[in-house]
């Protein structure tokens, strides 16, 4: 691609043909994919809560499929040791050592039920999210690049739970709301599943172009006054501190760090390529700013009692 501008104008094109293939296995969720596809190009991991049989593993294997990527599902147990999922050594017939890869070598990974494992098989996940490597025995294996996790959390059933602590959660860019379907959208997953239909998705993107597009939101360029609305709007969740909105000071036990200002202004970057522009815009952080804010925000007694969710807050704030 010659310039920035063709490569914008590819990434928005090659953007509506990814939503169409996936559209041809997954019914709905429009928005689902919007956000884990901004996530991918923008190189950062997604939370997706949702109850279950709501096909996550069937829409993340389409996405994989979609960008012809490898991708491997991680059933996350009480059991579960960290070696299950980074790999470890282990002695051949000629008595050497040598490491036998484990799940996580793969583009994209499903870490399903996260919050099922104990916090040590979670840091080892964490680990390799943070620093696109494992270390095994002291050496240390660098993970393929584009590397993208998406864990999931089932939001009813938290008993032998282990909940992933604030700071861990501070690690995903996104925290993706998986609802039900809606009536005709579930009449059309119930005929198409039911029957000997058999649906293939075509390749519309390669890794090495994945990449070229992660590099490529990196380089929008962003108007101050944009900057300024989202450190501002993350400035404002910090309850007791001087830029704080009083409904944060009166609902909130915590407000978001300055990862949550970073995410805003990748995701809007992102979020402008995708529809055709090639700066963001206000509205652009706005449209990420939901999904980015969900899982910083902690909300104090006052709030839960009222039942006010951390979504309706975050509205305000808007």
């Amino acid at each position: 691609m010659r310039n920035d501008k063709e490569a914008a104008d590819a990434l928005a094109d090659s953007f509506q043909k990814l939503r169409q293939e996936i559209g041809k296995v997954i019914v709905g969720q429009d928005e689902v994919v919007r956000l884990v596809l901004t996530a991918v190009f923008s190189q950062g991991h997604s939370l997706l809560v949702g109850v279950p049989g709501l096909a996550k593993t069937l829409l993340i294997q389409t996405i994989a499929d979609s960008l012809d990527l490898s991708f491997n599902r991680i059933q996350f147990t009480p059991d579960l040791m960290p070696s299950d999922i980074v790999g470890s050594e282990t002695m051949n017939q000629q008595r050497d050592f040598h490491f036998v890869k484990g799940p996580i070598f793969a583009n994209i990974i499903l870490a399903d039920e996260i919050n099922r494992t104990p916090p040590k098989t979670q840091a080892a996940l964490l680990e390799s999210m943070q620093e696109y490597a494992v270390t095994v025995a002291g050496q240390r294996y660098a993970l393929a690049r584009p590397f993208f996790v998406l864990a999931t959390q089932n939001p009813i059933e938290q008993e032998g739970t282990y909940p992933l602590p604030e700071a861990q959660l501070d690690r995903f860019m996104f925290n993706i709301e998986l609802g039900y379907p809606t009536y005709a959208e579930e009449l059309n997953i119930v005929k198409n599943t039911t029957s000997d239909r058999k649906h293939s998705v075509n390749k519309i993107l390669h890794a090495a172009d994945i990449q070229a597009f992660q590099e490529l939101v990196r380089r929008v360029p962003v108007a101050d006054n944009v900057v300024e609305y989202a450190v501002s709007l993350v400035h404002k969740t910090r309850p007791g501190t001087e830029r704080a909105a009083t409904r944060s000071t009166q609902l909130l036990e915590w407000g978001a760090g300055p990862r949550a200002s970073q995410h805003l202004i990748v995701g809007a970057k992102c979020n402008a390529l995708l529809n055709g522009k090639y700066s963001p815009d206000i509205e652009d952080v706005r449209a990420v700013a939901v999904p980015i804010l969900r899982h910083r925000l902690v909300r104090n007694f006052k709030a839960e009692a009222e039942g006010i969710g951390v979504e309706q807050i975050v509205k305000e704030l808007l």
